[in-house]
């Protein structure tokens, strides 16, 4: 199993704090951003990651980071030009990806659950996780049938579907490279995310499961400062 993280982006619902600098860059209490989604692969297991970030700010990323030798890891870095949906990690990944299997993070998201045993166990499809919360028209969003299996998902529904929100981390087998390829951009422009979980949700491949401890998407300035109050919290426990 291979890892990436996809750090690139504008973050422009952080601006003016991401004109001088990346979003994954930002200080969450006593950790740059990165850190956290960082520590949630290598907890995982995952050595082998692929960092994807901007031009502006690589020399930055590899400052901070460097070979990857120092977290006891491989990093290998890619450049996103022009940030055209998540999905597209997969289309510039793909000689990194090669034939593997791979998880991918969101360089904005913090998770307390450790996924260790989700990426041992992986075999095959795709293995995606949800949470409840209050806001799901933000995100990617799953319906589950009574027996708890996903049986639709919207991206940022404009009707209501249900308080599931995907979270922004996704298991794929290497198949998920050519469906990337595949993919035709949305109304929006982008490769949707949730047109590959669609892609295996058809194949009868797609695995949904609940996230139990905190999750957060830092990308709105009220949900950054949530993470940086929870990670002091961590940190005088």
């Amino acid at each position: 199993m291979k890892g990436i993280i996809l750090a690139g982006g504008e973050g422009t619902r952080l601006s003016s704090l991401t004109k001088i600098t990346s979003k994954q860059l930002l200080p969450v209490y006593d950790k740059p951003m990165i850190f956290y989604p960082l520590a949630t692969l290598l907890k995982a297991g995952i050595k082998e990651i692929l960092i994807i970030i901007t031009p502006k700010h690589a020399g930055d990323f590899l400052c901070l980071l460097g070979s990857g030798k120092e977290f006891g890891a491989k990093f290998t870095y890619e450049i996103q030009d022009k940030p055209e949906g998540l999905a597209q990690a997969f289309v510039i990944g793909k000689d990194f990806i090669s034939k593997d299997a791979v998880a991918m993070i969101l360089g904005d998201n913090i998770f307390e659950d450790n996924f260790a045993s989700a990426i041992k166990n992986f075999k095959k499809g795709g293995h995606i996780f949800a949470k409840e919360v209050i806001d799901p028209e933000r995100f990617g969003v799953v319906k589950f049938n009574k027996d708890r299996k996903a049986i639709k998902i919207v991206e940022k529904p404009k009707k209501f579907l249900s308080n599931y929100a995907i979270t922004g981390l996704y298991i794929f087998d290497n198949r998920v490279v050519e469906a990337a390829k595949k993919l035709k951009p949305s109304a929006r422009g982008e490769l949707e995310i949730t047109d590959l979980h669609n892609w295996y949700l058809k194949k009868g491949e797609l695995k949904v499961d609940l996230v139990k401890g905190e999750w957060i998407d830092m990308g709105t300035f009220d949900s950054l400062l949530k993470a940086g109050n929870w990670a002091k919290d961590q940190v005088e426990k």
